[in-house]
């Protein structure tokens, strides 16, 4: 399954405000242009991006301070995928980002912007794996059966072409309770959320013949019907802030929230897992791909930077010795890659391979 998104996502948000740097800088606490080198050298390592992969990042800052005395605490920001790609890619020197996290790859015009914007060597590390969760409050909850089909008709803009009419989940489908439609959600810059509308809503409406078709006749009409969420309270997005969605969720018996699985498994007490088409999300189900919303998660380094951030190199290390199926972060929610997967990240590290676009329509 994870293969699946190293090929599917969309060049979709590839420029985004050139603001996002600065806000993110400021954030950061980064120098400013009138630096000097050596001011810059004595930088925190900065890293900013996805939420998914904020905490398993924060406890690799956290092992990796402990174990490097001397070295500046890194500097890790949660800004999602979008904006955190973009801040990254927005040039070299010590006013961007060393690293960021991705809940999902980087897309061709990503690679691209990052190019045109002088980041020329950038080092692709794949780091575990993820599930989107489909959540509800452990105490009263919604007990429902999901399936990709009904969540597209649920949570869609324009189920099928049609104006969004449904008020409850039996508007969706009869069998279903009538209970309001009431998910809580990733927004617009988070990976989460392009992973939902790549592994859950398209495929949903993909099932659907004539739909399906659209995707080559007709791209605009399948981006708008297959690729777009509800604005109304059907659909309600909470920023990159996941704790936030749990917490909302566990106040509200009618409500599903859609989280990465290490917040569901840090949050087991308050909130607890649906099933998508009868399947689970577990550490096993996720690893093996049977549970279908399952997705890789990464890192970008800026190659160029690992000669001029202090302690970068060792970061990294830090990272390979976190990931495995004994390391601090399977401990937090972090799925594993299978063995195979390990070593070539490791590799990637270990030998600062640089990433090229034909990478990119590969699977990985």
């Amino acid at each position: 399954m994870s293969e699946r998104m190293g090929i599917s996502l969309k060049d979709r948000n590839a420029a985004r405000a050139p603001a996002a740097l600065l806000v993110l800088a400021a954030m950061l606490g980064l120098p400013g242009c009138g630096d000097s080198p050596e001011d810059a050298a004595a930088k925190a390592i900065s890293v900013v991006g996805s939420s998914t992969v904020y905490p398993f990042a924060k406890q690799v800052a956290e092992d990796f301070v402990a174990a490097n005395e001397g070295l500046a605490p890194p500097q890790v920001t949660s800004s999602g995928t979008a904006d955190g790609i973009a801040a990254f890619c927005a040039g070299v020197g010590a006013t961007t980002p060393d690293i960021v996290n991705a809940s999902r790859r980087m897309t061709r015009a990503e690679f691209a912007e990052c190019a045109a914007n002088g980041v020329s060597e950038i080092i692709e590390v794949e780091v575990g794996l993820d599930g989107i969760v489909f959540a509800a409050a452990t105490d009263r909850g919604i007990d429902i059966k999901l399936t990709r089909d009904n969540v597209y008709r649920a949570i869609s803009n324009k189920p099928f072409g049609r104006e969004q009419t449904a008020k409850t989940w039996a508007d969706v489908d009869a069998t279903l309770p009538a209970t309001p439609i009431v998910v809580y959600g990733p927004p617009e810059s988070s990976g989460t959320r392009e992973a939902l509308l790549d592994l859950v809503v398209e495929p949903g409406c993909r099932q659907n013949s004539a739909m399906a078709a659209f995707e080559k006749s007709d791209p605009e009409r399948f981006q708008r019907d297959c690729h777009t969420l509800r604005s109304d309270s059907g659909y309600s997005s909470q920023g990159e802030q996941d704790d936030l969605i749990v917490r909302r969720v566990a106040s509200n018996p009618e409500a599903i929230a859609i989280v990465g699985y290490s917040y569901l498994a840090k949050n087991a007490q308050a909130v607890k897992p649906l099933a998508l088409d009868g399947v689970m999300p577990s550490p096993a189900t996720i690893a093996d791909g049977s549970y279908e919303a399952s997705r890789p998660l990464y890192i970008y380094v800026k190659k160029a930077n690992l000669s001029v951030t202090p302690g970068l190199d060792k970061f990294l290390a830090q990272w390979a010795q976190s990931w495995g199926a004994d390391g601090a972060l399977a401990k937090i929610g972090l799925v594993p890659l299978p063995a195979d997967r390990q070593a070539r990240a490791v590799a990637a590290i270990q030998n600062q391979t640089a990433l090229t676009a034909a990478a990119l329509d590969t699977a990985q």
